[in-house]
């Protein structure tokens, strides 16, 4: 079963393969991960990297989503590239010579997860390859709120809103939505969220959400969760 999932961006670990560059790993970002495989395996002239190119084949092992736009997933992708620079992650430990590169870099999204500012983001992180999964340290587990999910991922195209067809297949214009926190007329469905338990109607403002659940965290930016106001 493929899980698709609107507006992706998501930073991806690749493995290699190839007898010769076995062992060998990539990070990257992508929008669209079933491309980005196909691109790294057919080499530079499909779009795939340099550094991939050439030393195939890849598994696209792992992918982290559910970032909120590709400027965030992309700085991401550095920190993860280079943990030792980041100022984030002064607190990873080096890689061991023990260590293989792969293992290495598991650990660093393990801190990645739990340090910030990505510890309130609501990420996914997805095994695409099941059979490359590591044991996640007791320490080291992601928080709550962000799940471990299992299988394929793809990125569907963004669905255009239209309106509903009234008598005679003639358009119409729904009665516009109120915020159930302000009471504000809703503008755009973009600016919007609703309630997930069924029979819940409840549609309100993401920033007048943010502002209820955060009362009793004024020291942070992002919820993590809040109670329905109905």
């Amino acid at each position: 079963m493929v899980v698709e999932v609107e507006g992706f961006y998501g930073v991806y670990l690749l493995f290699c393969t190839n007898p010769k560059y076995k062992g060998r790993i990539y990070i990257g970002f992508t929008v669209n991960p079933e491309r980005r495989i196909q691109q790294h395996n057919g080499g530079k002239h499909k779009g795939g990297a340099w550094k991939t190119s050439g030393r195939g084949p890849w598994d696209m092992v792992l992918i982290v989503h559910g970032f909120p736009n590709d400027i965030v997933a992309l700085r991401f992708e550095w920190a993860w590239q280079h943990p030792h620079v980041s100022r984030r992650l002064t607190h990873v430990p080096r890689k061991t010579k023990k260590q293989s590169s792969f293992d290495f870099h598991l650990m660093v999204l393990y801190h990645m997860l739990r340090a910030a500012p990505w510890k309130r983001l609501p990420l996914t992180l997805r095994w695409l390859r099941q059979e490359y999964q590591r044991e996640l340290p007791p320490l080291l587990q992601p928080p709550l709120h962000m799940p471990l999910a299992y299988g394929q991922v793809r990125a569907k195209p963004i669905a255009k809103t239209q309106g509903e067809k009234g008598e005679g297949g003639v358009q119409t214009q729904s009665a516009p939505q109120r915020c159930r926190v302000c009471y504000d007329k809703l503008q755009s469905t973009d600016d919007a969220l609703h309630c997930f338990h069924p029979g819940c109607s409840l549609t309100a403002h993401i920033l007048c959400l943010a502002n209820l659940f955060l009362r009793n965290e004024p020291e942070h930016l992002i919820p993590v969760e809040g109670l329905c106001p109905r």
